[in-house]
């Protein structure tokens, strides 16, 4: 008889788990950090501290998309997220290395995420093999 619960977490062992606990961390990270940029120098660099806010609300969704990825909306939104964080450390990396007038304050992604260890810049790639390697469990 096939059960009729929707697959809550199926395949959320190992890797999985790590990388849940990984963006969550940085979420709680990157949300602290805009917190504290947004409220003492938000006037010093707006653009910057936005950025980070950005990252932060990435990280948030991407965190909820990993664990519901089991049902097929969470998975799309998973792959929006990690996709969407993938270009923004690119972007915002490059831009930091290109133009560094821009980005005098960092930002979560600032030098492809040298701050964190270069865990944003590896993060995202992890997070799509992970996806790619987890595609028939959300269908």
């Amino acid at each position: 008889m096939a059960s009729t619960t929707p697959a809550r977490t199926r395949g959320m062992t190992g890797i999985g788990r790590v990388l849940v606990i990984v963006y969550g961390i940085m979420a709680l990270a990157a949300t602290g950090r805009s917190f504290v940029q947004i409220v003492r120098e938000f006037d010093e660099a707006p653009v910057a501290y936005t950025l980070s806010a950005l990252a932060a609300v990435v990280y948030v969704l991407a965190t909820l998309a990993l664990i519901f990825s089991g049902r097929p909306a969470w998975y799309r939104v998973a792959w929006v997220a990690i996709g969407f964080e993938l270009v923004g450390v690119l972007v915002v990396g490059t831009l930091s290395l290109v133009l560094p007038a821009l980005f005098q304050h960092p930002t979560v992604w600032s030098v492809y995420g040298v701050g964190y260890l270069f865990i944003p810049l590896v993060l995202p790639f992890l997070g799509l093999w992970w996806l790619v390697r987890h595609r028939r469990a959300a269908s």
